[in-house]
């Protein structure tokens, strides 16, 4: 009852938060405590107590001089990243769906989130039988592919790190649990652009998963995934070349657009 009456009271300060935010940001000039609490109707106290906080979280600035304040340096790095999640999406879309339409197969999009990696876009192909998962979906930083690809965009030491940080995972009989052979295809992925991956993730599918090395934050890659009945060596061959052929599409359209 106790954490049901807390959940209940925090809404509207969140609320107010926002609305405090808003103002600000909306403001030609620095607002102070005073000018808030009028404009927005809320009691200063309770204004004076969020600005606070939200000045300990760096999303607000304060003046030393006339102690009214501005957003800070923290939201505009938040609103930064949004943004560049949304451009990079809207860039990538095109050269994918062509990628998609040259082999017929799901090709993802997706950024490092901690130790997950989180779908961006999907584009799937116009088949029934298909390997797929909406965007907003979390998967294993280390499974599969993408674990190399995102890994081979970091120094050798950081990689390093995360695979002892995290661990390697047996999903499948052919997955990659030793450190030093995970962390050469690391490498080989680095100097050759892709990883594949032979079932290592899921049985009966084939995968393969080209880092973008783009000046965005977090860091992105692209991968493409089908069955392995279809997915033949033959068919990855030309998925290889088309894959790379796509990053090189995205960080073209990228340097055009930033």
């Amino acid at each position: 009852m106790n954490r049901l009456k807390k959940t209940i009271y925090s809404a509207p300060s969140v609320k107010k938060a926002f609305r405090i935010l808003k103002a600000i940001a909306d403001s030609p000039s620095r607002l102070g405590v005073s000018e808030l609490s009028k404009q927005l109707k809320i009691g200063k106290s309770t204004v004076h107590g969020i600005t606070i906080a939200l000045e300990e979280l760096g999303v607000l600035v304060r003046d030393p001089i006339d102690k009214k304040y501005s957003i800070g340096y923290r939201l505009i790095e938040l609103g930064r990243k949004a943004y560049g999640r949304i451009e990079l999406r809207e860039i990538a879309r095109i050269p994918l769906e062509r990628l998609v339409e040259e082999i017929g197969e799901t090709v993802f999009l997706g950024i490092m989130d901690g130790d997950h990696i989180l779908i961006l876009d999907v584009v799937e192909p116009p088949s029934e039988m298909k390997i797929t998962s909406p965007p907003g979906t979390r998967l294993p930083l280390l499974a599969g592919a993408t674990g190399k690809a995102f890994l081979s965009l970091l120094e050798e030491e950081k990689a390093k790190d995360i695979v002892q940080k995290i661990g390697l995972r047996g999903y499948t009989h052919k997955s990659i649990t030793d450190p030093k052979r995970y962390l050469k295809e690391v490498k080989e992925t680095k100097e050759r652009g892709y990883a594949i991956d032979d079932e290592e993730y899921l049985i009966g599918v084939r995968a393969i998963a080209a880092p973008l090395p783009i000046p965005s934050s977090p860091l992105s890659a692209i991968w493409l995934v089908g069955f392995s009945s279809r997915l033949t060596d033959q068919k990855m061959e030309k998925a290889i070349k088309e894959i790379l052929k796509t990053v090189q599409e995205i960080i073209h359209s990228f340097e055009i657009y930033s």
